[in-house]
């Protein structure tokens, strides 16, 4: 048990990781900070902490666990705002999208303290925001992903899996490298079509007429556009290399399927839509290589390769697979 987790960032996925911990047993208390004083206040109203912190600093003071959930580019700020309370018998985490830009953050933020750290991203979430939308049993069935750097310490590395197992994740490592590739594919890319499928919508001259007679299939595809449009930005911004790769790979099969419409090949076309119409109805999310064998498409393996060193004093770089299945 923690004698008490620092949360900074009090929103939907701090304040489930504090009721989570909460329940689970893990943590005595929890003291809260969050950039507006009203969340924090919220926050202590709704039970999510104990206590409120007029910092980060202030927050961090005294924990023995810390949890980022702040937006990814507020990280190498917050983290270097803390730098001088970080004790290597601290655990630190953070629930960011994107991992190889906090990692670099973290670099530059903590230095020769980094080895506290280890950066995780919990695959989930809801269409709302807001820590009155916390609860604790957000991340029960969920993939938690550890990017662990060379100097991540193993003591903290493994402290990380036995939390995010004891809250009922399935957690696995990857390279940072790896985990922005992957999620680009199976995540970023999709929201970015999703938001764009809206747009192109919202552009024609009877949007409003054209969206009333929308059913369930458009429904289904749009329904992450609803996501926050600020988060998003800075998702796709700082992952945009690997979105835009995924992006070109993602129009090279559009125009296959345009080029087999135009051409007529109206057989061409159905072996294709039933290539893609079995991978889907085999793919079980969180299963290894469900669905994908052949396709090219991401999941045909899972990334569940330990990065703890045996008897070492540091965790070193994870072994991966370049696949994960997550949301």
């Amino acid at each position: 048990m923690f004698e008490q987790l620092g949360l900074i960032g009090c929103g939907l996925m701090g304040g489930s990781f504090a009721l989570a911990l909460k329940k689970a047993g893990l943590v005595k208390r929890v003291v809260g900070y969050s950039k507006s004083p009203s969340t924090t206040e919220r926050a202590r109203q709704l039970g999510v902490i104990d206590v409120e912190a007029p910092s980060a600093l202030l927050a961090a003071a005294g924990a023995d666990i810390v949890l980022l959930a702040v937006p990814v580019a507020s990280t190498e700020a917050t983290l270097k705002s803390i730098r001088h309370l970080v004790t290597p018998q601290m655990l630190i985490m953070d629930v960011g999208s994107t991992k190889a830009d906090v990692v670099q953050a973290a670099r530059s933020g903590l230095r020769d303290r980094i080895g506290s750290f280890v950066p995780a991203h919990p695959i989930t979430g809801k269409e709302v925001a807001g820590v009155e939308h916390a609860e604790a049993d957000l991340y029960v069935g969920s993939h938690v992903v550890l990017t662990p750097t060379e100097r991540t310490l193993t003591v903290q590395l493994e402290q990380a899996r036995r939390i995010w197992q004891a809250l009922g994740c399935n957690v696995h490592s990857m390279s940072p490298e790896a985990h922005d590739a992957t999620l680009a594919t199976v995540s970023h890319l999709p929201h970015l079509l999703a938001f764009a499928m809206m747009q192109s919508v919202l552009t024609q001259p009877d949007a409003d007429a054209t969206l009333a007679l929308a059913g369930p299939g458009f429904r289904d595809f749009t329904r992450i556009a609803g996501g926050n449009p600020q988060i998003w930005r800075d998702i796709l911004m700082a992952n945009r290399e690997q979105v835009l790769a995924q992006s070109a790979q993602f129009r090279a099969a559009l125009q296959n399927l345009e080029e087999l419409m135009q051409a007529g090949d109206a057989q061409g076309l159905q072996d294709r839509l039933t290539l893609a119409s079995a991978a889907r109805a085999g793919w079980r999310m969180g299963a290894a290589g469900s669905g994908a064998a052949g396709t090219g498409a991401a999941g045909s393996g899972t990334a569940g390769t330990d990065a703890a060193g045996s008897g070492e004093s540091r965790a070193g770089a994870p072994a991966h697979s370049p696949h994960f299945q997550g949301a």
